[in-house]
């Protein structure tokens, strides 16, 4: 199957995923990108710039995709209706709730 592009810049771009060319350098960490956009996408996380906020929480995300990973939230706590976006981390929440400690201190014995 062949793919057809209706810009020359189009293919070029493209050409780049078989070629594995990647010529937009980062100044400051010397990480390449094969799109000029990752790279100003990238060079937010050195400026500290995050301009995706949650409105519920304030919290603030370099990427909208993150923004909106964190604003999904499927898995709810039936105890005090918390929200995570990971299953694994409610179940970790829930252990608050039953009291369970499984990891103990091999020096002292405190659990956690």
């Amino acid at each position: 199957m062949w793919k057809s592009f209706s810009w020359n810049s189009c293919l070029i771009t493209h050409q780049r995923l078989h070629s594995g060319e990647k010529p937009y350098k980062c100044q400051k960490c010397g990480k390449s990108f094969s799109l000029g956009s990752y790279l100003i996408h990238h060079q937010m996380i050195h400026m500290g710039e995050r301009p995706y906020t949650c409105g519920e929480c304030g919290k603030s995300f370099s990427d909208c995709s993150y923004l909106i990973t964190h604003q999904c939230r499927p898995y709810k706590c039936l105890e005090c209706e918390k929200s995570f976006s990971i299953r694994s981390n409610l179940i970790h929440h829930q252990k608050i709730h039953t009291g369970e400690r499984p990891y103990e201190c091999p020096k002292c014995g405190k659990r956690f």
